[in-house]
């Protein structure tokens, strides 16, 4: 606690002197669009939901090189990643699970069909626009895995009537090297984007014995674009490919117990992924956009091998075709509250598809299983007086597999006259449907799949306050939630084996989030957060990987007339348990300690066209656990340079660029 209280201490001067020292200052700049607020975008400030949007220029300003270290310092976000870069990579929002929540990039599902949730260790943070952080149940819009909240991604897009192109190369700790590359542009009526990165690390031994080094590579391909065949029709489309390798360590499960039993040890395993996204879709607008028709098909392939000395022990394959169609009418009654109304209808069809690769027993469990969904949903949204806003939503979920689920949510925000302060509220129901592997998959002698599994349901709510001050250049936004899970899937130990089942009782989380933003001058910005959160399972006990008390702030300068940046990053992960395998004790809890880490580093824009940069990573070499028994690394350098050339079509060849 005494780490905590200085992290905040520290937090909370660079803030009031953020607020007291500002001279000839810019208002702080906000985005103005949340797109995964509901079914069609909405301004931010006209949302009720909680959120949180990391830009493109802050991952850059921050040297961001990964998206889970870019969610280490949302609010309510907790981390958690066994071993190196690329490992197994968590993300759990307000206590819940990691498959309580749905991830998208440029709006296609990218979480495994598996284990219904996304492994963040395959996610560079190049070429990023923005990402969004939703917190709280939205299931009502977006179905399955949506409980907790949604993370969207959306990747760079190309200007119309414009040409540009540029490259990055990095370099640093443990023979890293990170090598990415862009071409976007457009002309009159369409626009492009094509990026790729390979990254690859020797790493470090994530385990207390042994020495060998567990490292991984990572290559993805990404392309985004859109054509329109006239004034009101538009297409679009992506893609999306992942091809990634990463080394691991496997816990010792031997017979008779060892000393190091239920640790990890020094073994040969290694995890061979491949991804692959796309979607399409078609935009037709009409009567002045008063009515706007939306279609789109996504479709998703993951295969994941695991390999033990260098032959396959386990691995699954799963596939998702999801299609949608959507009507969205806009109607204005100045007359009446000077509202603005929205209503959207939309439906949904996916079918998934699940294989086991495992050598198994029994025969049977290598067949494919399948299940299929068909979802209604309806939102309204309204706007009134410009200072209440409302949306409501209602969904139903028809599935073959398993009980049927209707889930809905309401939200709300109010702009009160005079100060800057918005009061903002949600409230909703969320749903996850149990996983391919929870029913149909197989370990020998160890797991067994239920089909008889129920999906888990939520209700949650959660309340704020938003003020700003001294013109905007201080804003304080400060929301409690709370949350009740029944039917939570868990793994039992009965007869002889492991099997997922729906526990009875209830799992309640609740907590405060506290996100805090100050630009002093027209050089320093400054970021912070803070999070409590206490996560029970229905049996009291205290909930996995899911800290009491999380912070984090960043302060970027900038100097040079702009040609220079530099800045710090801390964050603060306070105590928390784990499970232990130790066979005498089977999943017994142990308690991680509290670490906090900080990050360092600069960069300089030499010419118009080349920058060069550098950071330090874990500059205090900090000894501490994500995930019992992972050794993390400690304090790393990186160097790197960065071109990018281009422009508008029509400028002049060799003319500079702003």
């Amino acid at each position: 606690m005494g780490k905590l209280c200085k992290f905040l201490s520290v937090a909370i001067f660079i803030s009031v002197q953020a607020g007291a020292d500002r001279v000839q200052a810019e208002d702080v700049v906000l985005d103005d669009v949340l797109v995964t607020a509901g079914r069609e975008p909405v301004e931010a400030n006209k949302t009720g939901r909680s959120f949180t949007v990391i830009t493109g220029e802050q991952l850059e300003q921050s040297q961001t090189r990964t998206v889970e270290d870019a969610l280490r310092r949302v609010p309510g976000v907790a981390v958690s990643r066994a071993g190196t870069l690329g490992g197994l990579t968590q993300i759990r929002i307000r206590g819940a699970e990691a498959n309580h929540v749905l991830v998208l990039i440029d709006g296609v599902e990218v979480s495994e069909i598996a284990s219904g949730e996304f492994d963040f260790g395959s996610l560079a943070a190049g070429d990023i626009e923005r990402i969004e952080v939703l917190r709280g149940p939205q299931s009502a819009f977006w179905g399955s895995n949506a409980q907790a909240g949604v993370i969207s991604i959306i990747t760079k897009s190309g200007r119309r009537n414009a040409f540009e192109y540029g490259a990055r190369g990095e370099g640093g700790s443990d023979s890293t090297a990170i090598v990415s590359g862009y071409l976007r542009g457009g002309g009159e009526w369409f626009d492009y984007s094509f990026s790729g990165i390979t990254r690859r690390t020797d790493g470090f031994n994530i385990s207390d014995f042994g020495s060998e080094k567990d490292g991984s590579e990572n290559v993805t391909l990404n392309f985004k674009g859109s054509a329109d065949v006239t004034s009101n029709l538009k297409f679009d489309g992506t893609a999306r490919y992942v091809n990634r390798e990463a080394d691991t360590d496997d816990q010792d499960f031997r017979f008779p117990a060892t000393p190091t039993q239920g640790l990890i040890i020094d073994t040969d395993d290694q995890t061979k992924t491949k991804e692959f996204f796309g979607g399409a879709g078609v935009t037709l607008d009409m009567f002045n956009d008063r009515l706007t028709h939306k279609a789109r098909v996504e479709v998703s392939d993951i295969t994941r091998k695991n390999f033990s000395d260098g032959v396959r022990s386990s691995g699954n394959t799963g596939k998702r075709v999801h299609a949608s169609y959507q009507a969205t009418a806009r109607l204005d009654t100045p007359a009446l509250a000077n509202a603005h109304h929205t209503f959207t209808g939309a439906v949904e069809s996916e079918r998934e598809t699940f294989r086991q690769l495992t050598p198994v027993f029994d025969p049977s469990q290598l067949v494919e299983q399948s299940r299929d969904l068909v979802g209604i949903i309806g939102e309204y949204r309204g706007e009134f007086f410009d200072r209440l806003f409302v949306s409501a939503a209602a969904r139903h979920d028809e599935n073959d597999k398993f009980d049927n689920a209707s889930t809905y949510a309401l939200s709300g925000a109010f702009v009160v006259p005079g100060p800057e302060t918005r009061i903002h509220g949600s409230v909703g129901t969320g749903v996850t449907n149990p996983t391919f592997f929870e029913q149909f998959g197989f370990i020998p002698a160890f797991f067994k799949g239920n089909p008889n599994l129920s999906p888990e349901s939520s209700f949650a709510w959660d309340a704020g306050v938003k003020q700003a001050f001294h013109d905007g250049r201080l804003t304080l936004d400060v929301t409690y939630f709370k949350r009740r899970l029944e039917d939570e899937i868990a793994t039992k130990f009965t007869g002889g084996f492991t099997t997922p089942v729906n526990l009875t009782g209830i799992s309640r989380s609740k907590g405060v989030e506290v996100a805090l933003t100050a630009q002093p001058t027209e050089n320093i910005t400054v970021v912070g957060s803070y999070t409590y959160t206490d996560a029970q399972e229905p049996n009291g006990l205290q909930e996995v990987r899911r800290p009491h008390h999380a912070a984090g702030v960043s302060v970027n300068y900038a100097f040079a007339g702009g040609r220079g940046n530099a800045h710090v990053d801390v964050t603060h992960n306070g105590q928390m348990k784990d499970l232990e395998f130790i066979n005498a004790t089977p999943q017994t809890r142990v308690s991680l300690d509290a670490y906090t880490l900080v990050n360092a580093g600069g960069s300089f824009q030499l010419t118009d066209t080349t920058q060069i940069y550098g950071r330090v990573e874990n500059l205090f070499d900090e000894n501490y656990e994500e995930v019992f028994s992972f050794k993390t690394q400690g304090i790393t350098g990186f160097l790197g340079v960065r071109i990018a050339l281009g422009g508008p079509t029509e400028q002049r060849s060799g003319e500079s660029l702003k």
